[in-house]
């Protein structure tokens, strides 16, 4: 077999390339915010000129706005390019490109990711999504007949399913407490979680930020009162990491799942699962591994044959998302949000179910319309105005999800705010 040195200089040889690790976009990037660095946030937030440039990284369809970045983004034309490359790259002769060359990087992804989330890399697992990540520790995590899990109406429809096909198949019980759209504070949702909490709870399954109206939970709080019980506490992050700025330490927790391919802009099909290493051999994973790797983090990829180009332009996402700065990019969704908020709230049947308080909120938030459909209008913006948003409609309540990433214009936002006044004012076409 020979060495990846030796490989690597017979393709220099013959003249051909290795894909290229960095990229003059990332330059441009690096450039453009530190001609920022010193200023406020809130300040750059409102910088059109700084926006206009990280704008131009990506490639897109302005015949219409898309306001739907919840679900998935595009990704900025520098991750596009490096995904390309190693696909290429890959199908040049995959069992040694793939496998023996590109694959192995994952370890720097790993690395990466963990330095980001602020943990040992050892407890960095890199998934396909949130669901496989937060999957692997609900499926994998020992319960028996008659203990309880303890969420809330309004996690994520997927992961309540996995529950309660444990429930079905195994005799747990899953416990889903209620909370107002806004609640009244971060206190007033831990408080709900503690109440219901009961001798036989075992695991608390919450969201760090809900997909429904963008509401942040008190994480730290809810986990360390729950540790307290010897309680495990499993956080979905889906739509929080690379959302807004946080750490391992600043949440406390032991699982944590989230994808990537949202607001970090990394390649579609990515995301990650963090378990703290202490827990890792406690967890079965989703698909069987050799019992030599119980205590290790890769067992929760074990997944047979996969892209490696997926997960390795993670790192070109990351360079990006670091880029930007992720104060500076918070600040901009919240700059955002409020602005077409503030517009509408005051506007007759029109309720804002997302706070404006920053510890509470950031990009992705929700409008009610009174006595209004939401899928209707939502068809409506789509059909006659190519806005895409995101009709929500909860057993609790109905409303509408808006998105907007970095790449999203104050025009844009604007336009969306223009249409929804006129909605208002005459109501949708019959």
């Amino acid at each position: 077999m020979p060495t990846r040195r030796h490989f690597i200089e017979s393709l220099v040889r013959v003249g051909a390339t290795v894909p290229a690790l960095t990229n003059d976009g990332l330059d441009q990037l690096r450039r453009l915010a530190s001609g920022v660095t010193g200023r406020a946030p809130a300040d750059v937030a409102r910088d059109e000129d700084f926006w206009l440039q990280v704008q131009q990284a990506f490639t897109l369809d302005r015949t219409l706005i898309n306001l739907n970045n919840g679900g998935v983004s595009p990704s900025p034309r520098v991750v596009q390019d490096a995904m390309r490359r190693y696909l290429d790259y890959s199908n040049t002769a995959p069992a040694y490109t793939m496998w023996q060359i590109l694959e192995p990087e994952i370890e720097a992804v790993r690395r990466r990711l963990a330095a980001s989330f602020g943990c040992d890399p050892e407890e960095m697992a890199i998934t396909r999504n949130a669901s496989e990540a937060l999957e692997a520790v609900q499926l994998g995590i020992p319960l028996e007949r008659g203990d309880e899990v303890l969420t809330t109406t309004q996690d994520y429809p997927r992961m309540l399913t996995t529950w309660h096909q444990r429930e079905r198949r195994e005799g747990i019980v899953l416990r889903e407490i209620t909370f107002p759209v806004p609640p009244p504070s971060q206190e007033d949702l831990a408080e709900r979680i503690e109440r219901a909490i009961t001798p036989k709870t075992k695991v608390i399954h919450v969201c760090h930020i809900t997909n429904l109206t963008g509401q942040i939970f008190p994480i730290k709080r809810i986990v360390q009162r729950a540790r307290a019980r010897g309680i495990e506490v499993i956080v979905d992050g889906a739509h929080a990491y690379a959302h807004f700025p946080f750490t391992r330490d600043d949440l406390d927790c032991d699982y944590y799942g989230t994808s990537l391919h949202k607001w970090l802009l990394a390649p579609h099909g990515t995301g990650f699962l963090y378990v703290r290493k202490a827990k890792i051999a406690n967890v079965w994973p989703l698909m069987a591994a050799p019992p030599e790797m119980n205590g290790n983090i890769r067992k929760f990829e074990e997944i047979g044959t996969h892209p490696a180009a997926n997960h390795n332009a993670i790192a070109e996402a990351l360079s990006f998302h670091e880029g930007i700065g992720a104060e500076r990019k918070a600040a901009r969704l919240r700059y955002l949000f409020q602005r077409w908020a503030k517009r509408l709230e005051h506007l007759p049947r029109v309720r804002i179910l997302t706070p404006y308080d920053p510890a509470q909120s950031c990009g992705l938030a929700s409008v009610a319309i009174d006595g209004m459909d939401p899928n209707k209008l939502v068809a409506y913006l789509w059909d006659t105005h190519r806005i895409i948003v995101t009709p929500i409609v909860h057993k609790e309540f109905s409303c509408m999800r808006v998105t907007p990433n970095v790449y999203t214009t104050t025009l844009e936002i604007d336009r969306f705010g223009e249409v929804m006044e006129d909605v208002l004012r005459k109501g949708l076409p019959t």
